[in-house]
């Protein structure tokens, strides 16, 4: 946990594909005495490039992003930044998705439907080093850090976290090859986890994946038209 220093702003990036959302929460954010956006990324390998170069006390990341997407921003930068502090802020109040963040190693979990002090409270609880999960989660499941005990309940409980990812990459329709190229694996590898993920939930074919995602929240109906 990074030291508090009461004169110090809390510095910030804001990790999200949509200008004008990063736009509006910029000026919410700057409007606090204690908190600085001090750069903005439009998708994953940038938000990982920006963090390197400034190490920020949090990145409020969205999950939804064109490229390694979500999931994949947080191991990467966690990996090398153990003690990187991430924030998310996503669309999906999920609970499948809250615990696959919370498990690559996010600290705090928000929708976009929270409100502007809610934001600013879980920041500055997380740069302490400190759990935010947006109420409307909260309230309605229980999470733990450090146990995710698979229940029969979620298929998807079944997958590995490279498994999870890559089952919601095909969802939003991508082929094998490109998120064999977006994860930086071979398109055996990829064809392997493919493979894995049809078997564990027993699905015949992508439409019938394309259905799970939907039931399970992962993806939004919007995107198949």
């Amino acid at each position: 946990m990074k030291p508090d220093f009461t004169n110090t702003p809390i510095t910030v990036i804001l990790a999200d594909d949509h200008p004008v959302v990063r736009t509006g929460y910029r000026r919410l954010l700057e409007s606090t005495t204690d908190i600085q956006v001090i750069a903005e990324a439009d998708d994953g390998e940038m938000a990982c490039h920006l963090y390197q170069e400034h190490k920020p006390d949090v990145l409020i990341l969205d999950l939804n992003m064109p490229g390694i997407g979500g999931l994949e921003t947080i191991h990467r930068i966690k990996t090398k930044n153990p003690d990187a502090c991430i924030l998310i802020f996503s669309m999906h109040a999920n609970e499948t998705l809250l615990k696959r963040a919370l498990k690559a190693g996010a600290m705090g979990y928000i929708t976009k439907q929270s409100g502007a002090k809610q934001m600013v409270q879980a920041i500055r609880l997380v740069k302490q080093g400190k759990t935010y999960i947006d109420p409307a989660l909260a309230s309605s499941i229980t999470v733990s850090m450090t146990t995710f005990k698979p229940t029969h309940e979620d298929p998807l409980n079944m997958l590995t976290a490279r498994e999870f990812q890559i089952f919601k990459l095909i969802a939003e329709g991508n082929s094998i090859a490109q998120i064999s190229e977006t994860l930086s694996i071979s398109p055996k590898t990829g064809g392997v986890h493919h493979t894995n993920i049809m078997k564990k939930l027993k699905l015949q074919n992508t439409a019938q994946l394309v259905r799970l995602a939907i039931s399970c929240n992962i993806i939004q109906t919007e995107t198949f038209p």
